[in-house]
């Protein structure tokens, strides 16, 4: 009877590139506005905020998507909106923002003002 409720589990093999990738991009994401408060009820409050961890993530999110843009297609376009965003966001919750260019995935994606 568990096995009806179970979704099926596909192979690893099957799933092509672009859903691996925008799937990794989307965790990425969700990881970053977490780390930087923007999934709590009141963001000015956020009790998950960790700008070192959210610099980090970003980094690891610029890095991907600017190697894999090429295969994003259609996909591509509002990964990075979401990639500029949550920049924008990291700078806005900066006591004391990095300069245009050295803030979080940066050096792969040029400056986020």
């Amino acid at each position: 009877m568990t096995e009806e409720l179970d979704p099926p589990v596909r192979d690893l093999a099957d799933i092509p590139a672009v859903e691996v990738i925008s799937r990794a991009a989307v965790m990425l994401m969700s990881s970053a506005a977490e780390k930087l408060g923007l999934a709590a009820e009141d963001p000015d409050y956020g009790t998950h905020v960790d700008l070192d961890e959210a610099r980090r993530v970003i980094t690891a999110l610029a890095g991907l998507v600017t190697a894999s843009v090429e295969y994003l297609g259609p996909h591509a376009g509002p990964i990075r909106d979401g990639l500029q965003a949550l920049q924008r966001a990291f700078r806005e919750a900066s006591s004391v923002p990095d300069a245009p260019g050295m803030g979080p995935g940066e050096k792969y994606t040029g400056p986020v003002y």
